[in-house]
C-alpha cells in the first residue's frame, strides 16, 4: 500500500563528484521569431514585450505552454509574432535564463535593453 522512506525517487540524488557539468543547449530564434524582454505583466497570461525589432507587442502564452515556465518582468523571451497583427501581437514560445541572454548576444542575436 504505502511505501516507506519518503518515496523521493531520483529527485533527491546529487550528481556524482567527478561528473562534468553538461553544456546546456538553448533554443535559438528561427525565421519569424524574435527575442524580446518582458516589460510588464498584463494578467491572464499576457505580457507586454519589447522585441529586438523595436516593436512593443502584447504577447500571450499558448495554452499548451502555460504550466511550462513562469515569466516575470525583465525576463528574456522568444516571441513568435502572429500572422495577422504581427506588429502588435505574438506568442511567447520560450523563456531564457539570464545566462542565456549573454549567450544570445555572443552568437549575434540582438537582445533589447529595458
Amino acid at each position: 500500500m504505502f511505501r516507506r522512506g519518503g518515496g523521493r525517487g531520483h529527485f533527491g540524488r546529487k550528481p556524482h563528484r567527478g561528473a562534468q557539468p553538461e553544456e546546456r543547449r538553448i533554443m535559438l530564434p528561427k525565421e519569424n521569431e524574435v527575442v524580446g524582454i518582458v516589460t510588464k505583466a498584463l494578467g491572464a497570461s499576457k505580457f507586454s514585450v519589447l522585441c529586438a525589432d523595436n516593436r512593443e507587442r502584447v504577447c500571450a502564452i499558448p495554452g499548451r505552454l502555460k504550466r511550462q515556465f513562469w515569466i516575470k518582468e525583465g525576463d528574456p523571451v522568444l516571441v513568435k509574432p502572429w500572422v495577422v497583427q504581427g506588429d502588435e501581437k505574438g506568442d511567447v514560445v520560450y523563456r531564457y535564463s539570464l545566462m542565456d541572454k549573454d549567450t544570445l548576444k555572443q552568437k549575434g542575436f540582438p537582445v533589447p535593453q529595458v
